[in-house]
């Protein structure tokens, strides 16, 4: 799976809510096909922007509290926060490059 820290209703707060860089949030789910090919290109684009960006995993099955709080409707929904906001959302299977595209974090 991916290298982005899961994250849960009790640490949601500490580990997004709260934290001083841009979040990239995965919901996701074990038995989601598309979701386990998109954990690696995850890692791809956390290794290309490094520190500016902190990577974590919702895993909707087990925290459907999260996932009912910010409208997930279908998985994978691939999320970005800032200060806690959510900002932007895509929903279904992306490459790095795609994401790094939809997200801003290009170059």
């Amino acid at each position: 799976m991916s290298k982005a820290i899961d994250v849960s209703t009790s640490t949601w707060d500490a580990e997004v809510g709260s934290a001083d860089t841009p979040v990239v949030v995965d919901f996701w789910a074990p038995w989601c096909g598309p979701c386990r090919m998109v954990a690696p290109e995850l890692d791809k684009l956390s290794g290309r922007v490094g520190d500016k960006v902190k990577f974590v995993k919702v895993n909707i099955d087990e925290n459907r509290d999260l996932a009912v709080r910010f409208g997930v409707m279908s998985i994978p929904t691939i999320a970005m926060f800032e200060k806690g906001s959510l900002v932007k959302q895509v929903v279904g299977a992306r490459g790095a490059d795609a994401l790094a595209k939809e997200f801003g974090l290009e170059g």
